[in-house]
């Protein structure tokens, strides 16, 4: 089985060309149609919509959970800027007395740094590093935080999504009562919020990145991937309340593990409802504000990630693991076409909203806005100028339909 592949000169006819070119230039200098979405349906014929959790999108770009997704603010710029989704930032979970097993990620400081970095293959990207790491406020904070991204989310049509870090131990036995009671919580919170709607929960796997002592042993990062999907599950009323999903970074082993960890995943006696494949390598020399060790984006991350994408559909007959959402150098929509041909329902992005202006046409509005232009208009490497593309060469014109070439070749 031979993965389809974006060629490096997409066949477009002049005048969609023409037609794409004008709609770069005029919306790099004037706002663009609200909804973005239905304009591209009209002119162009392209659905764009997405799926996360199994829950629908009004377009597949999301920002991944970070420091840009850490208040009110940002969530209502990434609403008016016109993104799918949002995930939160990271919840440290804790027990009904304020417990936390995982205390040492609730780390206040959030110093960041976006460079130039060059991968293996010499292309060159960006990669955004940070000292900070989980949600550093009290839980309440987080709560009423969520409360007030979800009213944006409705207000916008956006999802909103929490995030946690529960208890990974090594030797030692998981601190249930954090998993219930932080699951609890945030479903309350929910129920309030979306009624009668599935809460989607992204469980962060950053542990398993060589940056923690806890991920030396392969034994121990897959012990947690076959038990924490049931962890998640059992404090919900009903398993249908919650739609679970691992973001599962990238270990510090061969390239063989990652597989590894994704048959574990599936076998588990629990299966998430789905993925978010793959966050982040890790460069064990380098140093950022007096930490040695540090982790890392940019080409290299994409390239591993697309290659062990490759691997798992080359050996499950062109067969996804499961519906995941995309993480790992989508600076461009054919980034996020190239995840969608092998399986992603979405793609999530962190680094590429934080760019230099100079790297954007667009000179107005949130770097939000200045992303999504590029992301989605951009003439050559923008998802339009992709599904253009797909459209003449394959006869699709839904970004959900983009995953069926892998079956298909």
């Amino acid at each position: 089985m031979n993965v389809y592949r974006l060629p490096s000169e997409l066949k477009i006819p002049a005048a969609n060309r023409s037609l794409l070119e004008r709609d770069y230039e005029r919306f790099a200098k004037a706002p663009w149609p609200t909804p973005w979405e239905a304009f591209v349906l009209e002119e162009y014929g392209f659905d764009l919509a997405g799926a996360y959790a199994g829950m629908p999108l009004r377009n597949p770009f999301g920002k991944a959970s970070g420091q840009l997704s850490l208040n009110a603010a940002q969530v209502n710029a990434d609403g008016e800027a016109g993104l799918g989704f949002v995930v939160l930032k990271t919840v440290i979970a804790q027990d009904e007395t304020g417990a936390r097993m995982m205390q040492d990620w609730a780390i206040k400081e959030t110093k960041m740094q976006v460079e130039e970095i060059t991968g293996k293959s010499g292309e060159k990207g960006f990669t955004v590093t940070w000292k900070g790491r989980g949600w550093y406020d009290t839980f309440e904070a987080y709560l009423k935080f969520m409360s007030e991204a979800l009213d944006l989310g409705a207000k916008y049509r956006m999802l909103i999504v929490p995030s946690a870090k529960y208890h990974l131990p090594t030797t030692d036995e998981f601190k249930i009562a954090e998993y219930r009671y932080t699951t609890r919580a945030l479903q309350e919170v929910w129920r309030r919020k979306c009624p009668g709607q599935p809460m989607p929960l992204e469980k962060d796997f950053s542990p398993t990145l060589a940056g923690s002592d806890r991920s030396k042993q392969k034994s121990t990062i897959l012990r947690w991937l076959d038990t924490v999907p049931r962890l998640l599950k059992e404090p919900a009323t009903s398993p249908a309340d919650i739609r679970t999903g691992l973001k599962i970074m990238n270990a510090m082993f061969e390239d063989a593990f990652q597989c590894e960890m994704l048959r574990t995943v599936l076998n588990a006696p629990f299966k998430p409802d789905f993925l978010i494949l793959f966050n982040r390598l890790f460069d064990p020399k380098k140093e950022f504000d007096g930490k040695v060790g540090v982790a890392y984006g940019g080409p290299d991350l994409s390239d591993r990630n697309l290659r062990t994408l490759d691997a798992w559909l080359e050996a499950n007959d062109s067969r996804a693991p499961v519906e995941f959402s995309a993480s790992g150098n989508i600076c461009s929509g054919r980034m996020l076409a190239e995840y969608a041909l092998r399986g992603a329902a979405s793609g999530q992005i962190h680094t590429y909203f934080q760019l230099p202006n100079s790297n954007y046409r667009k000179t107005e509005g949130s770097k939000t806005q200045k992303a999504m232009h590029e992301l989605v208009f951009h003439p050559h490497n923008g998802l339009i100028a992709v599904m253009t593309h797909l459209c003449e060469t394959k006869g699709v014109r839904r970004f959900l339909d983009i995953a069926s070439l892998a079956r298909d070749s």
